[in-house]
């Protein structure tokens, strides 16, 4: 099968798209010099902005925005696959978009996925998430390939749904993507559970890069990217909340190990009831 050198990108993104593209750039170039043959950023690499009004404002179409125009031309150059974990952007109905967009060595658009689980939450002492609000829900799961790898990709609060990452190994993928902006409250409770119960319940690779700490907007996140090989040992992680690299090697054929060890994906039975 293959093999590849990873890399996951930590950034702490603010309101300002092309501060927030420098870094992002310099990360990845960064992380090709060390030898990635695939770069992922975080959710919302482009852009955090919880003001309504300012979001807007900020937001481009996706034939209008830097991160798009800057990413492509740095994959093509670089020669290597890059995933914008996510990317927001301004959508069709009036609503923004929530959008991973993987380019290609060669610069190309290869795969794109609208995130399709909203954060709609209530999580305590006043913290209350309305993402539809202001974002449209994709309805489709999307498969891909990066450095040889067969890729599901997701974001964030996908991550609680796991018939979605059911779907994508069972067509085929042995790795998948979780870029995040986790809150604090629920990543210290349930970041790593969830990453590496994703993993076992599928025997893949989980990859889920991170926004970290104090956002220029207020807001606050998790940080701590991850990487979690298919038998849900974590073979790589960040153990903090500022902006940095994580490297991983993957090896597709521990997930086919996996698989055949605790064949989960082959032994669903149909149920009556509740």
């Amino acid at each position: 099968m293959a093999k590849a050198r990873i890399a996951l990108v930590q950034m702490r993104s603010g309101t300002e798209p092309e501060r927030n593209i420098d870094a992002a750039e310099a990360a990845i170039r960064q992380a090709a010099r060390d030898g990635a043959q695939f770069v992922a950023t975080p959710e919302v690499t482009n852009l955090v902005q919880k003001d309504t009004k300012a979001l807007f404002e900020t937001l481009q179409t996706p034939e209008d925005d830097i991160a798009i125009k800057r990413l492509s031309a740095l994959a093509g150059e670089l020669k290597i696959d890059v995933l914008a974990g996510s990317l927001a952007l301004k959508g069709d109905d009036g609503r923004a978009v929530n959008r991973s967009v993987l380019f290609g060595p060669g610069g190309q658009v290869k795969a794109q996925y609208d995130k399709i689980h909203m954060f709609d939450v209530a999580i305590g002492n006043g913290e209350i998430w309305s993402e539809s609000t202001n974002y449209a829900p994709g309805d489709r799961a999307v498969l891909t390939e990066a450095a040889g790898l067969k890729l599901g990709l997701t974001i964030c609060y996908d991550v609680r749904f796991a018939y979605l990452y059911r779907a994508l190994a069972a067509g085929g993928a042995v790795a998948m993507t979780v870029p995040a902006a986790f809150t604090r409250p629920t990543g210290k409770a349930h970041w790593e559970i969830l990453l590496r119960a994703r993993a076992i319940e599928t025997g893949s690779f989980i990859l889920a890069p991170a926004q970290g700490g104090t956002h220029a907007d207020g807001r606050k996140t998790w940080g701590r990217s991850m990487a979690v090989g298919p038998w849900g040992d974590v073979i790589g992680v960040l153990d903090h909340d500022e902006p940095g690299i994580l490297y991983a090697e993957i090896d597709t054929d521990e997930a086919l190990s996996a698989r055949q060890r605790i064949p989960a994906l082959k032994g669903g039975r149909e149920f009556a009831g509740p």
